[in-house]
C-alpha cells in the first residue's frame, strides 16, 4: 500500500503591507478529513501591498481574489493591487453608508461621540448585530461565493478591510460547507487577534489624546475577534434555518453536488 505523504503547513510569511494573511489549511472536518493547504487563503485588503508582497502573492497560483469591502472602504484605503493572471471579484458584504459612518467614527469621532456610540457594551452589541445580519441578509452573496469556489475559483484569497469580520464570515461559511468543525472554524477566526495580524487603528488625531487608553478601549470591540461574535453568526444559522444543512441547501441554494465539488477542491484527498 502506498503511504500518503502528510500535509505540512507552509511557513507563514509576514507580509509588509498586507495584514492578517494566512492559509486556511489543516482544519479538521467532522468526517476526519482536513482542509488542504494552498487552496484557500484569507487576509486584510491588498491595497497597500508592497512589491515584495505582490511577488509572494503572485507565486501562490491564485485564481481569484474575493474583495468583500464596499465603496467607503475603497475610498479610504484604495483598490487592491493587480496580480497578473488573477481574477478580482468584488462582492460587498456591507452597505457603503454604514461603512462611511463607521470609518468617520473610528477616524474622527471625539471622546464624547465614542462614549455615546460605543460605551457600556454598545460596541459589542453593534458587532453582534452585524454578524447576525451578515448571515441572514447576505445569503445571495455567500451563495455566489460558494458556487464560484465549486466551479473554478480555487485557489482563492478572501479579504475585507481587516480580514476579520466580512472575510471571517465568508471563510466560516465556506468551511461549514465542506464540513469543518465549528470549533476549528472559531480557532482559525481567533488568530486575527494575534498582534502581528491585527488591524492597525489610524485616527486623524494620532496624539496622546486622540489615541488615549480610553479611546483605544472604546474602539477595541470593533477590531478584536471575539468568540461571541462568531457564536452569534452560528446562532443566526440555527435560529433561522434550524441546521447547517438547511442553511446551505435552503438559504444558500447549494446542492449536494455543489458541496461535493467544494469538498474536492478544498479538502485533502483523505
Amino acid at each position: 500500500m502506498t503511504q500518503q505523504v502528510p500535509q505540512v503547513p507552509p511557513t507563514e510569511t509576514a507580509l509588509t503591507g498586507v495584514r492578517n494573511f494566512r492559509d486556511v489549511g489543516g482544519l479538521p472536518t467532522t468526517d476526519g478529513r482536513r482542509t488542504a493547504f494552498g487552496r484557500l487563503y484569507r487576509s486584510g485588503h491588498l491595497a497597500h501591498a508592497t512589491a515584495e508582497d505582490a511577488l509572494f502573492l503572485g507565486g501562490l497560483g491564485l485564481h481569484t481574489v474575493f474583495d468583500f469591502r464596499n465603496s467607503a472602504d475603497h475610498r479610504l484605503d484604495g483598490y487592491d493591487i493587480e496580480l497578473a493572471g488573477v481574477r478580482n471579484v468584488s462582492i460587498p458584504l456591507s452597505d457603503p453608508a454604514d461603512g462611511a459612518e463607521f470609518w468617520r467614527l473610528v477616524r474622527d469621532g471625539n471622546i464624547e461621540q465614542l462614549r455615546s456610540v460605543l460605551a457600556n457594551g454598545k460596541a459589542t452589541e453593534r458587532m453582534l448585530h452585524m454578524y447576525r445580519a451578515t448571515i441572514v441578509d447576505r445569503t445571495a452573496e455567500h451563495s455566489r461565493v460558494l458556487h464560484a469556489l465549486a466551479e473554478d475559483s480555487v485557489p482563492a484569497l478572501m479579504h475585507c478591510a481587516a480580514g476579520k469580520d466580512r472575510a471571517g464570515l465568508s471563510i466560516a461559511v465556506s468551511l461549514l460547507a465542506v464540513g469543518v468543525e465549528r470549533e476549528a472554524i472559531e480557532a482559525d477566526y481567533l488568530k486575527s487577534n494575534d498582534p502581528h495580524r491585527r488591524y492597525k487603528v489610524k485616527r486623524t488625531d494620532m496624539s496622546e489624546v486622540g489615541m488615549s487608553p480610553e479611546v483605544l478601549e472604546l474602539l477595541n470591540p470593533l477590531f478584536g475577534a471575539q468568540p461571541e461574535y462568531l457564536a452569534a453568526a452560528f446562532a443566526a444559522i440555527d435560529e433561522t434555518w434550524g441546521t447547517t444543512e438547511r442553511y446551505l441547501t435552503e438559504g444558500l441554494n447549494v446542492s449536494p453536488e455543489t458541496r461535493e465539488r467544494l469538498r474536492e477542491r478544498l479538502l485533502d484527498r483523505g
